[in-house]
C-alpha cells in the first residue's frame, strides 16, 4: 500500500471533516439555540451533540460500506445521500417552524396582564400577574418539548448525510485497502465530532453570558427561527 498515498486520504478526511463541518451552522447551531433555551447543562448539550454526530457520519460511514461492498458506483450513491441531504433539511425547516409556532404561542398564553386592587384603606394599585392554572400548564409543555427535543434532533442528523465522505474520501481509499477505509472514515468521523463539539460548547458558554431578560417569552420562538434558518440555508442554498 502505498503510504504516501494513504497520508494524503487521511489528512484529506481530517481537513474536510472540518471544514465540512465548520461551515455548515446546521451542525451546530440547532444544538447551541435549544441549549440555551432549554436550560441543558454542559453535560447533557454535550451528549446530545455527540450523539447526533455519531448518527449523521455513521449512517454515511454505513451507507459508503455497503456501496463498496455491493461495487455500486459512486454517483448512484451521491443521488441517494443528495436525496438524504433533501430529506433532512425539510425536516430540519419543519422542526424549526414548528417550535417556533409553539414558542409564539407559548409567549402569547404567557403574557402577563394588569389589575387593579383596592385596599380597605382606599388605596387602588396595579399588579402584574400570570394565571397559575396556564403557568403550570406552560411547565408541562415546556418538560413535553424538553424530552422530544434531543430525539426529534437525533432523527433529522441520521437523515442528514455527510456529502464529502462517499466521494471524496471512501471510494479512494478503497482502491488501498478496507483498513484504508476504516482509516480514513475513522478519521473523518473524530475530525467532525470533535469540530461540532468544540463549536456547540463555544456557543454554550457564549450564549450564557446573553442576558435574555427582555426577551424571556419570546425565547422559544427565537430559538425556533434560527433552527428554521438553518433548515433554509440547506434547502434553498441561503
Amino acid at each position: 500500500m502505498p503510504d504516501t498515498t494513504l497520508l494524503v486520504l487521511v489528512a484529506t478526511a481530517a481537513s474536510v471533516g472540518f471544514a465540512h463541518t465548520i461551515t455548515g451552522p446546521d451542525h451546530y447551531l440547532p444544538f447551541v439555540a435549544m441549549a440555551r433555551i432549554g436550560r441543558w447543562s454542559l453535560a447533557k448539550t454535550i451528549t446530545v451533540t455527540l450523539v447526533c454526530g455519531v448518527g449523521h457520519v455513521l449512517s454515511s460511514v454505513i451507507l459508503g460500506a455497503l456501496g463498496i461492498a455491493l461495487g455500486l458506483a459512486v454517483g448512484s450513491l451521491e443521488w441517494f445521500e443528495g436525496a438524504r441531504g433533501n430529506l433532512a433539511g425539510w425536516l430540519l425547516l419543519g422542526f424549526g417552524l414548528a417550535y417556533l409556532a409553539w414558542g409564539i404561542k407559548r409567549a402569547l398564553r404567557n403574557q402577563p396582564h394588569t389589575h387593579a386592587h383596592a385596599h380597605a384603606d382606599g388605596v387602588v394599585h396595579d399588579h402584574d400577574h400570570v394565571h397559575s392554572d396556564e403557568h403550570a400548564h406552560l411547565h408541562t409543555d415546556e418538560a413535553r418539548a424538553a424530552s422530544m427535543t434531543p430525539w426529534i434532533l437525533f432523527t433529522i442528523f441520521v437523515f442528514g448525510p455527510c456529502e464529502p465522505l462517499i466521494p471524496l474520501l471512501m471510494f479512494p481509499a478503497a482502491k488501498l485497502s478496507l483498513w484504508g477505509v476504516a482509516l480514513v472514515a475513522l478519521v473523518f468521523s473524530l475530525c467532525t465530532l470533535a469540530t461540532m463539539t468544540a463549536v456547540v460548547v463555544a456557543g454554550f458558554f457564549g450564549l450564557a453570558r446573553v442576558s435574555l431578560s427582555g426577551l424571556g417569552r419570546y425565547s422559544h420562538a427565537l430559538a425556533g427561527l434560527a433552527v428554521a434558518a438553518c433548515g433554509a440555508a440547506i434547502q434553498f442554498g441561503l
